[in-house]
C-alpha cells in the first residue's frame, strides 16, 4: 500500500487521539480528507473535525469501512462495547489501540481469534510529531499491516516494543511523565521569575533548553551523568544547585512517583 495515500480512522477523538491527528496533519503524513472520526458528542466531534479539515462520521462501523487503519481511542471501559459494535467492519482491518490498559489479551477476549491488533501508549508530544508509541511486541498484525502501522505513526513518534508486563511501565516512561516535566519547566521559570526575569522570557529559554539537552544526549551517546559532569565546574555554580537539588531529594522524588503511579497500575 501507498503510504501516503493510506485511511486513519479514529474511533473517539478525545485529547490523544486528537493529538495523533494534529501531529500527522503537521507532519503531512496523511491528507486531512484521509482522516475519518467517530465520537459520542457529534456536535462537538463536527467542531473539531472542521477546524482540521478532516471528515467526521456517525459511528464505529463507518469509520473502519473507510479507513486502511483503524485508531480506537475511546475511554478503556468502553473499548469491549465500541470494537464489538464495529466487529464486522473491523474484520481484516489493522486496529491501532490507544486505550490504556487494553492489551492483546482483552481484544481476544473482545473480538475472539481472527483480527488484527496492536496495543500501545503513546504521549501527548506526538501533536508536534516528536511523540513516543509504547507498543506491545505481542500483536496480531500481519507484516504488511507492521510496516502501515510503523510507515505512518512512526513519522510522528519514536515507536518502542515492550513485553506484556512491561507494556503499562513503556507507558509510564512515556505518558504520565511529561506531566512531570512541565512541572519542572513551570518551577525552573518561577525561579527565574523570582530573580527578576519576565515570564515569558522565562518560558521561552526554559523549554529551549531541554530539547537542546536531551537532543545532545540523544545524538552524542553520552551518559546523562557524563553530561551533568562536564557542566559542573569544581567550586562552580552548577554543582551548587545540583547539591541543592540533591538534598531536596530530587531524584528520590521522581523515583518515588514513578512508584506510585505503578503501585496505582498494580492495584
Amino acid at each position: 500500500m501507498d503510504i501516503s495515500n493510506a485511511k486513519v480512522g479514529f474511533i473517539g477523538f478525545g485529547s490523544m487521539a486528537s493529538a495523533i491527528c494534529d501531529g500527522l496533519l503537521m507532519k503531512k503524513a496523511v491528507k486531512p480528507e484521509n482522516i475519518f472520526a467517530c465520537a459520542r458528542n457529534q456536535d462537538k466531534l463536527k467542531k473539531n473535525c472542521e477546524a482540521r479539515g478532516i471528515n467526521a462520521l456517525s459511528d464505529a462501523a463507518k469509520v473502519s469501512e473507510a479507513s486502511d487503519i483503524v485508531v480506537v481511542g475511546v475511554l478503556p471501559q468502553q473499548v469491549e462495547s465500541v470494537v464489538k459494535s464495529a466487529s464486522d467492519a473491523l474484520c481484516g482491518k489493522p486496529i491501532f489501540s490507544i486505550a490504556a490498559g487494553i492489551d492483546y489479551d482483552c481484544y481476544v477476549n473482545y473480538l475472539g481469534e481472527g483480527f488484527n491488533h496492536i496495543s500501545t501508549i503513546p504521549n501527548t508530544p506526538i501533536a508536534v510529531g516528536e511523540g513516543i508509541i509504547a507498543a506491545e511486541e505481542k500483536h496480531s498484525l500481519t507484516a504488511e499491516q507492521l510496516n502501515l502501522f510503523e510507515g505512518i505513526f512512526g513519522q510522528i513518534a519514536r515507536i518502542e516494543y515492550f513485553s506484556s508486563e512491561l507494556l503499562a511501565l513503556g507507558g509510564t516512561g512515556a505518558g504520565c511523565t511529561p506531566a512531570f516535566v512541565d512541572v519542572f519547566i513551570e518551577a525552573l521559570a518561577d525561579a527565574l521569575v523570582k530573580h527578576g526575569m519576565t515570564r515569558d522570557k522565562a518560558y521561552s529559554i526554559v523549554p529551549q533548553m531541554m530539547i537542546g539537552t536531551a537532543k545532545y544526549m540523544m545524538e552524542s551517546g553520552m551518559h546523562p551523568g557524563e553530561l551533568k559532569d562536564a557542566v559542573c565546574s569544581p567550586g562552580g555554580t552548577t554543582i551548587v544547585g545540583v547539591t541543592a537539588l540533591e538534598e531536596a531529594g530530587f531524584r528520590h522524588s521522581i523515583i518515588h512517583a514513578v512508584d506510585e503511579i505503578m503501585a496505582k497500575n498494580n492495584a
